[in-house]
């Protein structure tokens, strides 16, 4: 069974616990699961620090030879920052959390 690490912070107040979001997508990465699930289908906006810590998931589940997966579906808000960043490729997305799980 993927381990399943819902995504820290969401709503229209932006994105909360960037830091507390590395620390755990690091501790699911050395878990020794296969596939890590961050439901972002509440988040409405998020910024650098919110990219920066999904790309330091991503680097450490690489390693470990894990998935990511993102699941939305991803507000307008949230997508652009993939788009105007060139992240769209580093990330495996769901549509939605049941797919993510059993993808």
């Amino acid at each position: 069974m993927p381990g399943r690490w819902p995504a820290v912070g969401a709503g229209c107040g932006g994105w909360a616990g960037s830091d507390k979001l590395v620390e755990t997508l690091a501790g699911a990465a050395e878990s020794g699961g296969r596939r890590t699930v961050v439901d972002l289908s509440a988040v409405t906006f998020a910024d650098s620090a919110a990219l920066h810590a999904l790309l330091h998931g991503q680097r450490k589940h690489d390693r470990a030879g894990a998935t990511l997966m993102l699941a939305g579906p991803l507000s307008a808000r949230v997508r652009r920052l993939f788009e105007v960043t060139g992240t769209l490729r580093a990330f495996r997305f769901a549509t939605d959390l049941d797919a993510a799980i059993t993808e």
